[in-house]
């Protein structure tokens, strides 16, 4: 496969006059796996960090226990499968068995990774969807539950015939033991893999009715996955500090995959990765430790590490900090930026096209607002309403076109209004690509929220709450947020002489809605909902009055408030805070409120 510097759009066109075979010369993820275990058979290439305490020897696997260890789990798959085609869901946080069973598990068939955070229903449904009849999950541990989902699960899947445990659990087969009984030396899978073959499949955020589960070939993944790499200037000599979740694409090919292609170690920071209290205050410390090189994390944990005091040396090694995941605030990137004198780079994704549709190359300057440069041989658009596309700068809906989109949905009915006809990805954010070819998001047409990386469809929470009495009309949408990017929250209108609380509506809301993160922090009543002209909930509206009462809550927290009022307007295609000093400002207060505001992803002026 052909390496590259990416400088600019002339780069990637200068790869895309070449074949594409030059740029990705694999059809299948095991083949891929297989060539870098020929290249870096004894480089390391996973190393688990078991607990917080840095003289705890660590867990590895070099390239070649890596590449044996994933045809034992693909071939143990096959022997459980017996006639039928393996299919695979996975519970499992970010630890080395999520590894072996994702590339196990697609190169022995199909793989489901699930989120372990949705409650036991709803992961049935998608274990249904997907036609599973294998789970591999995490089993009784006391930092996390997700082994209690397991026999509700096997009661409503009747096509999961087997389940094994990592950790091993009563009853139940040991995934490590059940890999080390099969031969050292595992059957290879196919000499001649098909790149159009289902990998995965991924469910997006927010699921409401039927599954919506995204296809991934094992073309999309490749594509992505080097693509990534070639973007951050991946090598060997890289090590990756990654505690990303395999159920998220980010976690899985961004960050995971584009390593192991390339040569590069993947560091796994603990069972509960960058949720681990404990890990997290030592964090520089493991950083310095093990030589880290790249560091992935979303916006919200730049923000803790910027409160975080590294000590002497520990960033000797570390070049690049990669995010992606949810909007990243142009100070807040400035300010790591002038802190650590590490560059920043900004990448737009979708779990439709393996998680990669633009990054921003470490050979390039960070733009502020940019989303980086399209992968080579993807193009991407802005379309205007009527279908056009737009010239450069001018604001449309984005589309995507290239080897990372996936074929759709599991069910195809669902395709209608992301995938085209002809190939084309519409993302459904608000966006330009300037002259150079960089790629812009100003804001989402797509009515979701992101929760530090999460997406949640705000539909869960309003069909929750439409379910009690006193409710006429419900709309929820998100609040920012310092730490989670946005928190979820909602807006109800009542019926007249209605007698229901707000902790009524909080319970029942916690009750329907399957996954914890999604629980709306807070719940408004409004006299009426906003409406358009149409009809239809105006949910900028209900945005901007989330966003004007966060605002005004940090202000006081500041103790701000009598110096200072703000107002958030709508700025075409994103929100805009406008702060006016009040007689007896001090000329401080500017530079506070920066300091406010540059953990936020949301435009904002002083106007003296």
């Amino acid at each position: 496969m052909q390496r590259s510097e990416i400088r600019s759009a002339r780069d990637t066109a200068h790869l895309q006059s070449g074949p594409y075979t030059a740029f990705m010369s694999h059809a299948g993820v095991h083949e891929a796996l297989a060539d870098a275990a020929g290249r870096y058979a004894q480089r390391r290439a996973i190393t688990f960090i078991v607990d917080a305490d840095p003289a705890t020897p660590p867990r590895m696997w070099t390239y070649a226990q890596l590449l044996a260890d994933v045809r034992r789990t693909a071939a143990l798959f096959k022997q459980l499968a017996g006639d039928e085609p393996p299919r695979v869901a996975m519970l499992l946080p970010a630890i080395p068995e999520a590894y072996l069973a994702l590339w196990g598990g697609e190169t022995a068939g199909v793989v489901c990774p699930i989120n372990y955070l949705l409650d036991a229903a709803h992961i049935a449904e998608l274990v249904r969807a997907a036609g599973c009849n294998i789970l591999v999950a995490l089993g009784p541990n006391p930092e996390l539950d997700i082994w209690s989902r397991v026999p509700e699960l096997q009661r409503a899947c009747p096509r999961l015939k087997h389940v094994l445990a990592v950790g091993g659990a009563p009853g139940h087969a040991d995934f490590s033991q059940a890999i080390s009984a099969v031969p050292a030396k595992a059957p290879e899978p196919d000499k001649a893999p098909d790149p159009n073959r289902i990998a995965a499949l991924f469910h997006t955020g927010g699921t409401t009715g039927a599954p919506k589960l995204a296809q991934h070939t094992h073309a999309n993944q490749l594509h992505s996955a080097w693509g990534a790499a070639q973007m951050y200037a991946m090598r060997e000599q890289d090590v990756i500090l990654n505690g990303f979740p395999l159920f998220h694409v980010a976690g899985a090919f961004v960050y995971g995959l584009s390593a192991l292609l390339s040569g590069a170690e993947i560091v796994l920071p603990t069972l509960l990765g960058l949720r681990n209290p404990a890990f997290a205050r030592r964090y520089w410390t493991f950083v310095g430790l093990h030589d880290v090189t790249l560091l992935a994390a979303v916006p919200t944990v730049i923000a803790t590490l910027l409160g975080l005091e590294p000590p002497p040396g520990a960033l000797r090694s570390v070049r690049m900090l990669l995010t992606g995941g949810s909007p990243l605030p142009t100070e807040l990137a400035a300010a790591f930026e002038r802190r650590f004198q590490v560059p920043v780079r900004n990448i737009l994704g979708m779990t439709e096209c393996a998680g990669v549709i633009s990054i921003e190359p470490f050979f390039a300057p960070r733009v502020p607002g940019s989303c980086g440069l399209p992968l080579p041989f993807t193009e991407v658009k802005a379309v205007g309403p009527d279908g056009a596309a737009c010239a450069a700068g001018a604001s449309g809906i984005l589309r995507v076109r290239g080897p990372n989109v996936g074929p759709g949905y599991t069910d195809a009915r669902r395709n209608a209004g992301t995938f085209t006809d002809d190939a084309w990805l519409i993302t459904g954010d608000i966006g330009h690509v300037d002259a150079e070819g960089r790629v812009f998001v100003t804001g989402r047409a797509k009515d979701v929220i992101i929760r530090g990386g999460h997406n949640i469809d705000p539909q869960l929470i309003e069909e929750a709450l439409l379910r009690h009495p006193d409710v006429l009309m419900a709309a929820a949408g998100g609040e920012p947020d310092e730490y989670a990017g946005e928190l979820p929250v909602a807006f109800v209108s009542l019926r007249p002489g209605a007698t229901g609380t707000m902790q009524e509506l909080s319970a029942l809301a916690n009750e329907r809605v399957p996954e914890r993160p999604a629980w709306p922090k807070r719940i408004d009543v409004l006299h009426a909902i906003p409406m358009t002209a149409i009809g239809k909930v105006f949910k900028p509206k209900l945005r901007q009055l989330a966003c004007e009462r966060v605002l005004n809550e940090r202000l006081e927290r500041a103790g701000l408030a009598q110096a200072v009022r703000v107002e958030v307007e709508d700025a075409g295609g994103g929100l805009a805070a406008r702060f006016a000093p009040l007689p007896g400002a001090a000329a401080a207060d500017r530079e506070r409120i920066a300091d406010l505001m540059r953990a936020f992803a949301i435009d904002w002026r002083y106007e003296a």
